[in-house]
């Protein structure tokens, strides 16, 4: 039986070389305080010496096969160990000697990895610089598409996304090329042009199902279109069974994943939407308005 995703999440590996057991032991405290459940690679004695590069493989290791949400490494700068930590694949490791980095490597970079000196700072700096890291959520926003760049993904993996895709703009081919950006088949689901009627009023689509099926699949970065009759496309997605879905939304993954009733074990991945001007978003209907002058 599986972990459940919960647990995971909440679920912290930790370990040090000979220079940071001590410390060690007052970030487990810690973050048992905080809830987590932590697991500790160890070393557990300061008089053995120990290499550094071992318990970072460990920990990039358990990352890498998403065994934990997220690990904790310890060192007398912390150098050595995020740059071992690194060399495994969707660890995200940060250097964090402040408090105002250890909030931005969260925010900006969604740090999955906290390094941290046992000589550069004392415990107390760095058991704020912990509390401050494991209270500080990923920004989502503009960060998203930066992170997914380097990220690893699958070629075998199916990209799925959905929408009505009446007159083609910007923020469109955007959403498209960041969701092929996942590597693998990109389907894309439209709605019909009586489900887009349902949601859109008369008058819409401005383009019927088939000449929007073609621009879509005209595009490089598109692999399939299929068109849906439904006003929901929870019916399509169950038959192309998606590795990722992704959604172009002001809200969180989870958000989007809570709001449309995604399973657990499909990848929602959000693109945040692209803004033509200060306050304004790309939409279909704002051109459509100003084709009619209104």
């Amino acid at each position: 039986m599986s972990t459940p995703q919960a647990i995971l999440d909440n679920l912290v590996v930790i370990a040090s070389d000979h220079n940071g057991v001590d410390l060690k032991v007052d970030v487990k405290h810690a973050l048992q305080e905080m809830g987590k459940y932590v697991v500790d690679l160890g070393p557990y004695s300061l008089q053995k010496k120990v290499d550094y590069c071992d318990y970072a493989s460990e920990v990039g290791q358990i990352i890498e096969n998403g065994e934990a949400g997220r690990g904790v490494l310890i060192c007398g700068t912390g150098v050595g160990m995020s740059m071992v930590a690194n060399r495994y694949q969707h660890v995200r490791a940060a250097l964090v000697h402040s408090v105002d980095v250890s909030q931005k490597s969260r925010e900006h970079n969604d740090a999955n990895v906290l390094c941290l000196g046992a000589w550069v700072n004392s415990s107390a700096d760095n058991l704020e610089i912990v509390h401050t890291w494991f209270g500080s959520p990923f920004g989502q926003g503009r960060h998203v598409r930066r992170i997914e760049k380097m990220t690893p993904h699958s070629a075998d993996s199916i990209v799925f996304t959905n929408g009505i895709f009446d007159i083609m703009h910007t923020g469109h081919i955007q959403l498209l090329q960041f969701a092929k950006s996942f590597g693998g088949k990109l389907i894309v689901a439209i709605n019909s042009d009586r489900s887009t009627r349902l949601i859109k009023g008369e008058g819409r689509p401005i383009n019927n199902e088939q000449d929007r099926k073609s621009v879509l699949e005209s595009l490089d970065c598109v692999d399939e279109v299929l068109i849906f009759d439904e006003i929901s496309p929870s019916s399509i997605m169950e038959k192309v069974q998606p590795n990722i879905i992704v959604k172009g939304a002001e809200w969180s993954s989870e958000e989007v994943r809570r709001r449309d009733a995604i399973p657990e074990h499909i990848e929602v991945k959000v693109f945040p939407l692209i803004l033509e001007a200060p306050g304004k978003k790309y939409s279909t209907t704002s051109i459509v308005e100003r084709i009619h002058g209104t």
